[in-house]
């Protein structure tokens, strides 16, 4: 393919997602296929030789849209709607036309710059204090990435000066989560080899603070090291909000890392009236949020802030005759901040989504979003048939057929 070729490719893909989404409403929210159903539509090897574009995007259209399920759907019910704009899919589009990879400053020094920049819009848009942020995949990767951090600096505090090997502190390593937090800090624990425990609820979906001391007391006493407690606000089951202060106190009286996962909930705090369900935020060691969850800017949108960037580096750094930047040792090099060395330019869609919708369009939005989840819950409670069971304090509200 050609520059001209891909010219008149590319408009009429523009042109074909417009549509696409311009009469989202009229297509099927639940695609009608079984599983399995697109292997016998496609070849079953890649072909030997070149194929003609226009042949391509005609399969894509006839075999493989019929299974896409649309998540921005206005019917589309199911977990949380995926952010999309389109100022977000231009910026995606700009992002894969460089295909710039951020990963030291000098292979793509706009790129970390504009990241860096957009982790401070996006942090103060939700009223997070000054701290060290990057772009990762997702908040599965970005809580794993925190129990990794937490985990090293526990063994390094533990070690001292001294030359134990960590192998010595690693298998006594406790986190704490609460029964309702997303079920990915499980895996985090799973994929880190760190025993985990899941402290219960109380009757509105928070972790109980009370019993969250009490397991960290018993396993003190029973040799174990707790190193990681995780709060949530918004959960994804009913969109509760722990504790964070009572939970952050501990965490500080205990020497334990505190990670926040905001995922859902802190995006709702760039609405002022929302910001007292964050209370305690300030002992968080370290924070996720998720700018598809709420605020327009299309998926694979996970921020991640950590208190101490020195910490973070330490942990994760790691030396590289190929990578190392010799130019200038106060610069960003964002491979660095996470598990992955290459990654991809995720902050054009922040920059075009805040710029083109600025803070006030974007507390607009979620308000509107807001005030849709209130009048479906009038609605429902005005329907003795039904009753909703948790407090609606963002859009998820949950709903049950009432007892007779």
């Amino acid at each position: 393919m050609n520059v001209e070729e891909f010219r008149g490719h590319a408009k009429n893909i523009v042109d074909f997602i417009a549509n696409y989404c311009k009469h989202i409403e009229s297509k099927d929210v639940l695609p009608g296929v079984e599983p399995g159903f697109l292997p016998p539509l496609l070849q079953k090897e890649c072909p030997e030789k070149g194929e003609p574009f226009d042949k391509i995007f005609k399969d894509f259209e006839e075999k493989v849209l019929p299974g896409m399920t649309p998540d921005s759907h206005p019917n589309y019910f199911a977990y949380f709607s995926c952010g999309l704009s389109f100022p977000g899919i231009l910026g995606e589009m700009l992002a894969h036309g460089f295909s710039s990879r951020i990963f030291t400053w000098i292979n793509s020094p706009s790129g970390t710059e504009l990241e860096n920049i957009m982790m401070n819009w996006y942090g103060k848009a939700i009223v997070f204090q000054t701290r060290c942020g990057v772009l990762q995949s997702s908040s599965s990767e970005c809580i794993l990435t925190c129990l990794l951090v937490a985990r090293s600096h526990k063994v390094d505090l533990l070690r001292g000066n001294s030359n134990i090997h960590e192998s010595e502190f690693l298998p006594k390593l406790v986190a704490y989560s609460s029964q309702d937090a997303h079920y990915s800090i499980e895996k985090a624990a799973k994929i880190s080899f760190t025993k985990i425990n899941l402290i219960s609820c109380d009757d509105k979906g928070r972790m109980r603070s009370d019993l969250l001391e009490k397991s960290i007391k018993e396993d003190i006493n029973s040799g174990l090291i707790p190193c990681f407690v995780m709060a949530t606000l918004g959960t994804t089951n009913c969109a509760a909000f722990d504790d964070a202060e009572a939970i952050g106190k501990i965490c500080r009286e205990y020497k334990i890392w505190f990670h926040i996962d905001g995922s859902y909930g802190t995006n709702a705090f760039i609405l002022p009236e929302l910001r007292h369900f964050g209370k305690g935020m300030e002992y968080a060691d370290s924070i996720n949020a998720n700018a598809g969850k709420m605020l327009l800017i299309n998926h694979d949108s996970a921020a991640m802030w950590v208190k101490d960037s020195f910490i973070l580096k330490k942990a994760l750094s790691a030396s590289a005759v190929y990578v190392d930047n010799h130019s200038n040792n106060n610069c960003i090099d964002y491979r660095n901040y996470g598990i992955a060395l290459g990654r991809r330019m995720r902050a054009f869609k922040f920059w075009f989504v805040f710029r083109s919708y600025g803070l006030s369009g974007l507390r607009e939005y979620v308000s509107r979003m807001l005030n849709m989840a209130k009048l479906f819950v009038k609605l429902v409670k005005e329907d003795d048939r039904f009753e909703v069971v948790n407090d609606v304090n963002l859009t998820l509200s949950l709903k049950r057929i009432a007892p007779l």
